[in-house]
């Protein structure tokens, strides 16, 4: 899995939350518990990426940047 967002998204909402696993499913890096090519892609950017970076819609509202 993407280990750079999974960080973020933990960051964000705790670590024992299911919530990081729900946004990275939704965003199409997981398919269940696998993780799919575009995760593969997306872990190799080691956290460069736009999209790791812009989450508002999928952060806490009040707690999104």
């Amino acid at each position: 899995m993407p280990k750079a967002l999974e960080a973020k998204l933990k960051r964000e909402y705790g670590a024992h939350s299911a919530i990081p696993y729900k946004v990275m499913n939704t965003l199409g890096y997981m398919h269940g518990n696998k993780e799919t090519a575009k995760g593969k892609r997306l872990d190799g950017l080691d956290g460069k990426s736009k999209r790791i970076n812009n989450l508002g819609k999928y952060l806490h509202p009040k707690k999104g940047k």
